[in-house]
């Protein structure tokens, strides 16, 4: 499958959030079948080291140390949100917002809480917090794991935030609602955001209407019970 093969508005997931959640984190899906599915997006590579954060089909690792990796495609992931990126509008940030302030403004830019949207926010930010997630052995909750995530902060940075909206019935699909990586515009910092205030920046967001979802074929996702409270877990680890 090649690019024009794919619906530019169709969302990847090469996996359910769901199986991170249990702790499946060795799915070994390659970064070469990722790409043929898209050149933005986010996710997290197998052993759960670190998060990533795909621009322009480039991808980039952000270490449990804060450090930013180029990746080649023959890195392995368990779960990552792909698409190919192609904003249907523009809008600016030109005064600080709180982050409170951020959020309320950018669902005003959603037609609709009941589809997918792809987000790409480029600009200049008075404050950001991230965290990085450390490598991790197979099995273990991703809400405890979360537990002992790596904080970093800055002042006065710029970069692109990236990700999705994902409406809250896909939420064991994938992170319902905002889910957004951070990259530094140096490639030195970046992360999971959990909190930003941004002042000059552009915002291109996507409407995406069509899913696709990929199931692992593998002894661990086959035989796995979704017992965990996928909704509840994700809101703790993730925020």
């Amino acid at each position: 499958m090649n690019q024009t093969d794919t619906p530019v508005n169709s969302i990847y997931l090469c996996s359910p959030v769901n199986a991170l959640v249990e702790g499946l984190y060795e799915q070994k899906v390659p970064f070469t079948r990722i790409k043929k599915h898209g050149d933005f997006g986010l996710g997290t590579f197998d052993n759960l080291d670190g998060e990533m954060v795909m621009l322009d089909g480039i991808i980039y690792q952000i270490t449990s140390m804060g450090k930013v990796n180029l990746v080649e495609e023959t890195a392995l992931t368990p779960f990552v949100s792909v698409t190919f990126y192609r904003p249907m509008s523009h809008d600016r940030i030109e005064n600080e917002m709180t982050y409170e302030a951020f959020l309320e403004w950018l669902k005003g830019l959603f037609p609709s809480p009941n589809i997918f949207y792809a987000v790409r926010i480029e600009g200049e930010f008075s404050y950001i917090k991230t965290r990085s997630v450390p490598k991790q052995e197979n099995y273990r909750p991703l809400v405890e794991v979360a537990k002992e995530q790596p904080v970093f902060t800055f002042e006065n940075i710029s970069g692109t935030l990236a990700g999705f909206f994902t409406p809250e019935f896909m939420g064991s699909i994938s992170v319902p609602g905002l889910h957004l990586h951070f990259l530094s515009s140096d490639l030195r910092h970046g992360g999971h955001l959990l909190e930003c205030r941004p002042k000059n920046a552009v915002v291109g967001v996507q409407l995406i209407s069509s899913l696709e979802l990929g199931l692992p074929i593998s002894l661990d996702y086959l035989t796995v019970d979704f017992k965990r409270d996928t909704t509840g877990d994700l809101d703790k680890a993730e925020k």
